[in-house]
């Protein structure tokens, strides 16, 4: 078995996945919580224990960031776990994807990882819509090219903005308001709030369709907030959860060779 390990700016996402590729049970971590490479290393232990997992069934560790400070620890705490290699997915991987961009050094290991997954999943243009702390967007070929995309504030952005800025407002839950229109305050916001974003999603998808002269790419959303919003959006036409745990696992088998 494989571990795989997804290190967002909110949540790291720790995925074991079978020989084949599957996902057979995930994690998910907060990032930012300040953990030592021998608390990190405690706690993975912990999580395969409660599964039962024999760590001497894992050969593999592919470890992807955004979060440079955190990176280090986490690998070094995967090398103490795992007898087999671990790599670190960046820029410069030798990997079967181009990255047709002005900056290719600067591209997220996210999205490196879920440009490998579209490649191999869906073999067509493609836009993957990320929900997580960002919302990304991108663009990417059926060959394979990541050719750029868009970085929006990610859903939860409106909820905490009113929350700081606005005294009387209160804090509410991010989940699918019954009706658009609200009749108390909690309401009001949590419309405005989910189905803003919701409006969001499809308006950057068909911009970026029109721009990118695609009009027949398949539209993916992925990330923790996919399932929840995918439903209401109209341009969404997959959800792929696991789409850079599966890219993750690609990648750890490409570089293996």
């Amino acid at each position: 078995m494989h571990l795989v390990v997804d290190i967002g700016n909110t949540e790291t996402v720790v995925g074991l996945m079978a020989p084949e590729g599957e996902v057979l049970t995930h994690w998910r971590l907060s990032t930012g919580l300040p953990r030592t490479a021998d608390e990190y290393d405690h706690l993975i232990h912990a999580l395969l224990a409660r599964k039962g997992v024999d760590e001497g069934t894992l050969v593999r560790g592919v470890l992807g960031s955004v979060v440079p400070s955190v990176t280090e620890r986490v690998r070094t705490a995967l090398a103490g776990i795992i007898a087999g290699p671990v790599f670190t997915v960046g820029p410069g991987a030798d990997l079967p994807i181009r990255l047709e961009v002005d900056e290719p050094q600067t591209v997220g290991a996210d999205r490196i990882v879920n440009t490998l997954a579209a490649r191999d999943l869906f073999q067509r243009d493609t836009v993957a819509v990320d929900l997580g702390t960002a919302t990304t967007f991108d663009c990417i070929t059926r060959e394979g090219a990541f050719q750029g995309g868009v970085i929006a504030p990610g859903v939860q952005v409106g909820l905490e903005w009113l929350g700081r800025r606005a005294a009387k407002l209160p804090r509410v839950e991010f989940r699918p308001p019954d009706r658009v229109i609200g009749r108390r305050t909690e309401a009001c916001m949590e419309s405005g709030v989910f189905f803003s974003t919701v409006d969001a999603i499809d308006g950057m998808v068909d911009r970026i369709k029109a721009e990118w002269n695609r009009p027949d790419a398949l539209v993916v959303a992925t990330g923790g907030y996919a399932e929840l919003l995918a439903p209401h959006c109209r341009t969404v036409e997959r959800v792929e959860p696991f789409l850079t745990l599966h890219g993750l696992f690609l990648a750890g088998r490409h570089m293996a060779k």
